[in-house]
């Protein structure tokens, strides 16, 4: 009798605590869907953390912008909200994304509305179909979408489903995102510098050193990118294996992270990979003037001594991705970034 009177009080005790929370809107972290106007919200005890976001003007889904918990935005404004003295560059590069330049031959990474109408049938979209669950809750919420990669003979070649879980921690925010994509036919990621995760942050987290000019990879393909004025540009790159700086792009590691100021305001955005990846440890394409990129899939454009990777999928083979991303409102110590790698490689899901 006294077991199921326990067994009663916990229940109407746990029943309880989610009519609390519930009851609370503002509290938490809440993911709540608006498909009318094609976006998700997250929000932590009722400030903005980030948008799940699926606009027609972008050929993919995104997650824009990145707030920390001090209310510091990360990611560039352009093109979604450009921001006065802003680079206004790569029209793709919009928040935080997954895509890839070269997939069965479509690039999907490099579309936007400004590709010139003769590119176009050469390129790829990924197009958001569905919200499959959203959670909230008290420290995480969660998302889980649907998505599919069709390509500019509108063909469908990869079913994507992404599980997003958005958490809160003292003086920091962290995302968790698990990518798993399945073939719909044969498909090859033939190596190549643009890809996979992909993140454009704000003008300030930009390199002090970074002039702009004509970027050359491996393979000698080009990318050009203005000048700017970089007075306000503070940020640094750090890997895993202590390689700073502009030196950081084409080398590999478990984490990266870039650490840089706004004023008073000291952020670190800090980028995890896991060791079920493929590619792992990641290669980093990170540049100065703001793109900071996980390429796990590029690794003899990166180093030309190396075969090529050439990832390819049979018709309904999966691959599975997951990352970590954190905004903290410090720079943590390499030390710190090494137990956060070691904790999530732990923690695969």
């Amino acid at each position: 009798m006294l077991k199921i009177a326990v067994l009663i009080f916990l229940a109407v005790s746990t029943l309880l605590a989610a009519s609390a929370f519930a009851a609370s809107p503002g509290k938490g972290v809440r993911v709540v869907a608006d498909e009318a106007n094609r976006r998700v919200d997250v929000t932590i005890d009722g400030q903005s953390f980030t948008s799940y976001i699926w606009p027609a003007t972008l050929k993919k889904p995104v997650l824009y912008p990145l707030i920390t918990d001090e209310g510091v935005t990360v990611t560039r404004g352009y093109p979604l909200d450009p921001r006065l003295g802003e680079r206004v560059d790569h029209p793709h590069h919009a928040g935080l994304w997954f895509n890839y330049e070269n997939v069965n031959g479509f690039d999907f990474w490099n579309n936007s509305e400004a590709i010139k109408p003769e590119r176009v049938p050469k390129m790829g979209t990924i197009l958001h179909t569905k919200i499959v669950s959203t959670k909230s809750g008290a420290n995480r919420g969660e998302l889980v979408v649907e998505s599919v990669w069709v390509t500019g003979e509108n063909k469908q070649i990869l079913a994507q489903t992404t599980r997003y879980i958005f958490m809160r921690r003292k003086h920091a925010r962290v995302i968790d995102m698990a990518v798993t994509l399945k073939a719909l036919d044969r498909v090859v990621f033939k190596d190549a510098k643009d890809g996979l995760l992909g993140l454009r942050v704000a003008g300030w987290l930009e390199s002090p050193d970074e002039k702009g000019g004509v970027f050359m990879d491996a393979s000698g393909k080009p990318t050009k990118v203005a000048a700017a004025d970089t007075s306000n540009a503070t940020g640094v790159y750090l890997t895993s294996e202590g390689v700073k700086g502009e030196a950081a792009w084409g080398t590999r590691g478990r984490w990266c992270a870039l650490t840089g100021h706004t004023g008073s305001r000291v952020v670190t955005i800090g980028i995890l990979d896991q060791p079920k990846n493929p590619g792992y440890p990641t290669t980093w394409h990170a540049r100065g003037y703001g793109l900071f990129a996980a390429n796990p899939l590029g690794i003899s454009v990166f180093n030309p001594r190396l075969p090529a990777m050439n990832f390819t999928l049979r018709k309904d083979q999966t691959a599975a991705f997951q990352y970590r991303v954190i905004l903290f409102s410090y720079a943590p110590a390499a030390k710190q970034m090494n137990r956060e790698a070691d904790a999530f490689a732990k923690e695969s899901r």
